[in-house]
């Protein structure tokens, strides 16, 4: 094993995720900064980190180093299995990645690896259609009915209570939708589903969001459940699936300190 490790004080390494050292990197292959850096490996025994050098005093968080710490990895976990790091790990040289990461964690990364092999994640997302759901609420609610009828026409200031009153009440028919719906997904993509993992909901309006592992050569059996889906709530709800992603919500890969 070699790691060419750089000894200028001016310039840290930025580490995207863990894979098999076997990986092979396209020459292209760019990560952050501006301009963006040149991606390779370092290599310890079966596993080897996914880095570029940065200078010490780059600032990160720019949109576009997000976007290129989350596009590395997706394509990575699109071809091979991959151990994503939270975006802004960095150390202070390629021997600490070796040492405090790759050397330290060896058998449970080199486990997570296999357990990862021909697998990513995929998200579902779905969002239901504003006006058809509030039809759907009500119609379900005798008593919702009544106070949206009660409060129609009559003034704001007046109707201030009744109106939140209806709100609150209309937000917790949704979520029970939601978690209804989510369950639908979830019964649906049971055959397909490695694992899956409900995320929190990012707009009022969503009805589902859920991570999936799945097999990478399964991903036509997964999209075709879900087109099945989309066209039985055609109207109701918009269903979208984003991936392959790689699998954030199922591994936990610890940054040396």
């Amino acid at each position: 094993m070699s790691t060419d490790t750089k000894t200028d004080t001016d310039t840290a390494v930025y580490v995207y995720g863990i894979v098999p050292s076997d990986v092979e990197l396209d020459e292209d292959v760019q990560g952050v900064g501006d301009p963006p850096a040149a991606v390779k490996t370092v290599r310890s025994g079966p596993i080897a980190a996914l880095v570029s050098e940065i200078p010490q005093d780059a600032p990160l968080g720019r949109p576009e180093d997000l976007s290129a710490h989350a596009g590395l990895l997706d394509a990575a976990a699109a071809e091979l299995p991959v151990l994503p790091l939270r975006f802004g790990a960095v150390v202070t040289d390629e021997q600490a990645i070796v040492d405090e990461l790759l050397d330290a964690n060896r058998d449970d990364f080199t486990a997570a690896l296999e357990q990862l092999e021909g697998k990513a994640e995929f998200i579902v997302k779905a969002r239901y259609d504003e006006r058809a759901i509030l039809r759907e609420v009500l119609s379900d609610s005798e008593q919702l009915q009544q106070l949206a009828e009660a409060i129609r026409g009559k003034p704001e200031d007046a109707t201030r209570n009744e109106r939140m009153a209806l709100g609150e009440q209309i937000t917790q028919a949704i979520e029970a939708k939601r978690a209804a719906d989510t369950q639908r997904v979830a019964d649906a993509l049971a055959e397909v589903a490695v694992e899956m993992a409900p995320r929190q909901p990012t707009h009022e309006e969503e009805a589902v969001h859920l991570a999936v592992l799945a097999e990478t050569g399964r991903q036509e059996e997964l999209e075709a459940v879900l087109d099945e889906l989309a066209t039985e709530w055609e109207g109701r709800v918009e269903v979208r699936v984003l991936g392959p992603l790689a699998a954030y919500d199922f591994v936990v890969t610890r940054a040396p300190e």
